[in-house]
């Protein structure tokens, strides 16, 4: 049966205050949810090919993501990011805990800014 994102609790994220707790949230989400060994986990793991995820995964993540941390990823936000780093460096940037990823686009930034008042 397909995880829905109904039926995912998310973890606690009380404690994710910069960019490299986002991304240990990010990594045990992945973990714990999809089964993914956490050796392949690594900062430069490509969500699809490396950690094994379909893309129908990779969109219900960016739910996940978004309904924990109030965020709203525009709808071309999976022709912006491909790696796992990139997700994390996103995700805290619209929530406000990390700069402008150097790698997105400005309209695409203008995009994030728009729907996120947190982006810094």
């Amino acid at each position: 049966m397909p995880l829905t994102v109904d039926l995912l609790v998310p973890l606690p994220t009380t404690d994710v205050t910069n960019w490299m707790q986002m991304f240990r949230w990010i990594v045990k989400t992945i973990r714990d949810e999809y089964d993914v060994d956490e050796a392949i986990l690594t900062r430069t793991a490509v969500l699809e090919t490396d950690c094994g995820l379909a893309i129908e995964q990779v969109e219900t993540l960016l739910d996940i993501v978004a309904g924990a941390f109030q965020l709203r990823f525009p709808p071309e936000t999976l022709n912006e990011i491909l790696k796992l780093e990139e997700l994390c460096m996103l995700a805290s940037w619209m929530k406000g805990l990390y700069k402008r990823p150097p790698f997105i686009s400005d309209t695409f930034e203008s995009h994030c800014r728009h729907a996120n008042p947190t982006c810094q």
